[in-house]
């Protein structure tokens, strides 16, 4: 004998009891929005759909990332340091040498690429006997994208250990911009070469070496302690 009775029919006549039955509920807030919608008028709901599609439009160009915008940009530019931005370009001799010159002035260019502001100091010239600063100001500033034409005057302060030919001759110039303080070596070849020879030569061509004192007595005492 099995377990299993007789099915029961909900709600019968004989009682007033009532069943919960899953899946009945009221209808959705889609289902009415959607009954609402076909309510309206065509030409009102036409009139709605086209505002939203202009909302939309708008709101898409307006978040839409432009070439020039931020997004698009290097997020860390770092600035650059004052030797990488820094050219000389030699332009010439600012006056005529005489023959008994000992010092001359050599003009040159200086431009800077880009970057902040770099201020400039002639510190010394390529060999030991000659010394160099900017004139008539010592310290130079060049602006990024700007190029100024400074004079360099050159002396010749020993000749004892001067080559008369200046072979690749440089400028020694401390550089400073906002991020750093640089000490840098500026060489130069062609013209400043051959100017800054013909000083050389009219500074120390009369030098004579150097005399050595001249023995006194006989031969035989020239070794006497």
């Amino acid at each position: 004998m099995s377990g299993i009775g007789p099915v029961e029919p909900v709600n019968t006549a004989e009682t007033d009891d009532s069943y919960d039955i899953i899946g009945a509920d009221a209808p959705r807030l889609a289902d009415r929005l959607t009954a609402r919608w076909h309510t309206l008028p065509a030409r009102t709901r036409r009139t709605a759909l086209a505002t939203a599609v202009i909302t939309l439009s708008t709101i898409a160009i307006l978040l839409a990332p432009t070439a020039g915008s931020p997004d698009h940009a290097d997020p860390y530019t770092p600035m650059p340091w004052p030797a990488n931005v820094t050219e000389w370009r030699y332009l010439g001799t600012a006056a005529p040498l005489n023959s008994h010159a000992t010092s001359g002035l050599f003009d040159f260019e200086v431009s800077v690429d880009n970057g902040p502001p770099v201020t400039l100091t002639v510190a010394d010239a390529a060999f030991a006997g000659l010394t160099a600063h900017a004139t008539p100001e010592p310290d130079f500033t060049v602006l990024a994208g700007t190029s100024r034409r400074i004079t360099v005057e050159i002396s010749v302060s020993d000749c004892s250990g001067l080559p008369l030919k200046a072979d690749l001759p440089f400028l020694d110039v401390t550089l400073r911009n906002t991020r750093a303080i640089q000490h840098h070596s500026f060489i130069f070849d062609g013209a400043y070469s051959r100017d800054l020879s013909k000083l050389l030569h009219r500074a120390c061509r009369t030098r004579t070496p150097a005399q050595h004192p001249r023995p006194t007595g006989s031969a035989r005492s020239q070794n006497a302690d």
